[in-house]
This record gives C-alpha cells, structure tokens and sequence, in this order.
C-alpha cells in the first residue's frame, strides 16, 4: 500500500494535472463546452496510449541499442532533472506550453495530449518505473493502473478546468507546478545514485 502511494504521488508529481489546466484553456478557448470536453477526453486517451506504448516497448527499444540498465538509471535520472529544474526555474509548464500553440484545429494531440500530459519526462518516468530488471510483471501492470488512474484525474481535472481556475487562480498551479518540479528534482537525483552505486558495484 505505501509502494502504491509513494507511485501515485511520483506520477502526480511529473504528470503534473494542475499544470495542464491553463494549457488546456488556452487551447480551447475558441471551441464551445461541448467540444472542450471532447478535446480533454480525447487528449487523456492519447497521452495514456502514448505512455502504455513507452511502457511497453520502451526498455526493448533501449536493449535493441544495447544500452545497460545503469547508463538508462543516470540517463533517465539526468533527463528528469533537467526536466524537473525547467519546472522549478523556468516560466513553469503552463505558460511555457501556452507558446507552443500555432494550430487550435490540432490542439488535442499537441499541446495538450503532447507534452502537457505526457511529457518527455512522463514519459522517461514510465520507462524507468516499469524497468523488466527491476520489477516484476505484477508490479508493472500496477505501475500502468496507476498511470490510467493518474490520467483519468487529469481528465477530470481539465473538464472542471474553468471552475478549477476561478479557485486556484495562474499563480496558485505555477506554484504547485515548482512543487512538483522539486519532488521530481529529487526522484530524478535518487535515480541517479542508484545508477552509480550500481555501476561501480559492477565494475568491482
């Protein structure tokens, strides 16, 4: 129970729902509520399948290049840091992500879908999460549940998105979006050690 916990949080940490809200409204402001909502459905479902292919073929992807399970540790370990201090220092993920809309008729895949909800970091979390040298199939398909459950809360976050707005308020998600940059920040540098500590065990 306290393994599932400790998931839930890490995935609420690097998804980041609240800091998809602002994104997802300026995405959508020149639809009406009815497509709104369609686009926060649609986009959870693709940004859960874009995570459930990484989880899958992910590390198979990175064996095929005859990467070892260390150099993956501190890679993906770097990767999340850079990813969490861009959150802690950078303008945050919302308004960072405002930027990349060019396209409201594609708004759906990108940005909300990609990268507001499954993020590079998402992404590399998952990976590292559902490792085949580490953790069991069991403990894999709880992993994915749990990444589901963590996606059906952001959907239903985004289809509250304006009353969620109204009571938080830009600043208040920037806020916890620097939050959960730092739980993040210190996940990725956990993952980090345990590569090296692993590493020179090997090397021993």
């Amino acid at each position: 129970m306290h393994d599932i916990i400790n998931t839930i949080l890490f995935l609420i940490a690097v998804i980041d729902p609240l800091g998809s809200v602002p994104v997802y409204l300026e995405a959508t402001k020149h639809f009406d509520k009815k497509h709104q909502k369609r686009i926060a459905v649609r986009a959870s479902i693709v940004a859960f399948l874009i995570l459930l292919v990484f989880i899958v073929l992910g590390q198979l992807i990175l064996e095929g290049m005859d990467v070892s399970l260390d150099a993956f540790q501190i890679s993906g370990g770097v990767i999340l840091f850079l990813f969490a201090l861009t959150m802690i220092f950078g303008d945050g993920k919302p308004e960072s992500e405002k930027h990349l809309i060019k396209d409201y008729k594609h708004v759906t895949i990108f940005p909300v879908a990609i990268p507001s909800i499954a993020s590079p970091g998402a992404i590399m979390a998952v990976v590292l999460m559902t490792d085949n040298h580490l953790y069991t199939i069991q403990q894999q398909t709880v992993t994915t549940i749990l990444v589901f459950v963590v996606i059906l809360m952001t959907c239903l976050l985004l289809l509250v998105a304006n009353k969620v707005k109204e009571r938080v308020g830009e600043y208040g998600i920037t806020v916890v979006s620097k939050i959960m940059g730092l739980i993040l920040a210190a996940y990725a540098v956990q993952s980090i050690l345990s590569g090296l500590k692993d590493f020179f065990v090997v090397l021993k």
